[in-house]
């Protein structure tokens, strides 16, 4: 295939001056493919900084003259609908409609994904998603107080974003094989936390003053993001007369590692031999792509899936409310609540890129993630009751936390989906790449939907309760992968008998 026509046979305005090695390639992808996520989070995060600004207690703020509300109204400074005392359950209700229609946009999204020019997809998802952020912030310049105006963008909003996660990594996973997967895609996925932790900063800057700009500017710098995707996507190695990776070897004679992931840490170690698939560059010659009930066929797929839901769960409802916990609990400003807010982050940065450290080690993915799940549910416990005695400890259990709760749910997302989506019972037929990953995403924001709505429910009754509930679901998430982590020790037990006979063998030969 000559470099400038894609894999579908029609031009694909490859720009003129691109990286001139494989190499360079896929250090591009990898770099475009990060800045195009880091923007898609950027713009769902303002959101979780300025609750805190459409209500709070107004005492302490002189009145302007002229206001007409009452002089010991505590209410008068802060944004109607938000400014009546059932706020949480409305602000829950706005997260919420970008969630569920995140989630169930998320599982046709994939279908979607395999079927068309993924730059083509993800510039027009840019461009929506940039759109409807910066409608969200108009809002305040316009003097909208009607509540179905908020839910309307948020629903539209997270429509538009299900474009991005499937297609981003199907992109990568066309250029990357397997080899050190987790630890490149854990570094790759802190685009996540990097994302969150700019829309965080550019949103606590207009915030306590005209915080329409917090999505406005986040709308726009995502929009920009979109016209570079557009001209400097590159989807396919074979577009540019670079060899597509190697995704998996032979199965070993034993057949130990059908359901992989759930092998030992050796099982590329036998007497099988690696061999790449090659895909025809003729467009007659690609495979099908997957059907849905096809992709759930594949093992791991539903327990990874459920896993995340509940993974899922806890790391949405940090991302939209915690900055509002710091707020009423610390009583921090909301800027510097926000502020606070992002060593959770920094900490996922750290959780996710060791995560794929340990499974790329081990190649154990899911007991990867069931340790640190184990681990993360008392560090709640934790935070909630002492992390707030002290400004160091806060920091120290915020970075703690970020880490554990986000780790599993990077490895997932990322490694894992890829795995999946290039899995050997799909004989070489990578094409399922973007519907796994959007059904394994898709199910996990079911648990993102939940979370943030449960939170909004049950905070009135006491933050307390709220930190129980994140802690029920860890604990699901972890049951979930008992049968993987038991498939995960029984090939590391059989790794370790044969290379203990291996040993003998060669002692006796000598």
């Amino acid at each position: 295939m000559l470099p400038g026509h894609s894999r579908g046979g029609g031009p694909s305005a490859l720009p003129a001056q691109l990286p001139t090695s494989p190499c360079r390639y896929r250090g591009f992808i990898l770099l475009i493919t990060f800045l195009i996520y880091t923007c898609y989070h950027m713009s769902r995060k303002p959101i979780s900084v300025v609750k805190s600004r459409l209500h709070h207690n107004c005492s302490e703020m002189i009145q302007p003259i002229g206001d007409t509300h009452r002089l010991n109204d505590t209410t008068w400074c802060n944004w109607a609908p938000f400014d009546q005392s059932n706020y949480k359950e409305l602000l829950g209700a706005v997260d919420n409609a970008f969630l569920v229609a995140y989630a169930i946009g998320m599982f046709i999204s994939g279908i979607f994904g395999e079927r068309l020019p993924l730059r083509y997809y993800l510039t027009a998802g840019m461009l929506l998603s940039g759109l409807f952020t910066s409608l969200f912030g108009l809002g305040y310049f316009w003097n909208i107080h009607a509540l179905w105006y908020f839910v309307l963008i948020q629903i539209c909003n997270g429509l538009v974003q299900t474009t991005g996660w499937p297609s981003v990594v199907t992109c990568v996973g066309n250029w990357f094989g397997k080899g050190k997967r987790g630890l490149i895609m854990g570094i790759w996925n802190s685009h996540t936390s990097v994302g969150n932790i700019l829309g965080s900063l550019i949103a606590g800057v207009w915030v306590d003053e005209q915080w329409g700009l917090s999505f406005v500017v986040p709308g726009i710098i995502t929009a920009v993001m979109g016209l570079v995707t557009f001209f400097f996507l590159i989807e396919y190695p074979e577009d540019v007369d670079c060899s597509p990776p190697q995704h998996h070897g032979e199965l070993e004679e034993n057949g130990d590692n059908a359901e992989d992931p759930g092998n030992g840490p050796h099982s590329n170690r036998g007497n099988g031999r690696e061999s790449a698939v090659t895909l025809s560059k003729e467009p007659s010659a690609q495979p099908a792509a997957i059907s849905f009930f096809g992709a759930l066929w594949i093992p791991g797929v539903v327990e990874f899936s459920l896993c995340l839901l509940f993974a899922k769960l806890v790391s949405y409802t940090f991302l939209y409310w915690l900055p509002l916990y710091i707020f009423n609990v610390v009583h921090f400003t909301a800027k510097e609540s926000g502020d606070l807010s992002t060593l959770f982050d920094v900490g996922g940065i750290a959780g996710g890129i060791l995560a794929g450290l340990i499974s790329d080690y081990t190649n154990g993915r899911a007991t990867t993630c069931c340790v640190m799940l184990i681990l993360a549910a008392p560090t709640m416990f934790l935070y909630n009751y002492v992390g707030q005695s002290g400004i160091s400890i806060s920091i120290v259990m915020l970075l703690t936390c970020g880490a554990l709760v986000n780790g599993p749910y990077a490895l997932i997302t990322t490694a894992v989906s890829a795995d999946l989506g290039t899995h050997k019972s799909l004989k070489g037929n990578a094409k399922a790449l973007s519907t796994v990953t959007a059904i394994i995403d898709g199910t996990g924001s079911i648990g993102a939907a939940l979370g943030p709505l449960l939170a909004g429910l049950i905070s009135p009754t006491g933050w307390n309760n709220v930190f129980y509930m994140l802690i029920t679901a860890d604990i699901l998430a972890c049951l979930l992968l008992c049968r993987l982590v038991y498939k995960e020790i029984l090939g590391w037990r059989s790794s370790l008998s044969r290379d203990r006979g291996s040993s003998v063998a060669l002692t006796h030969a000598r």
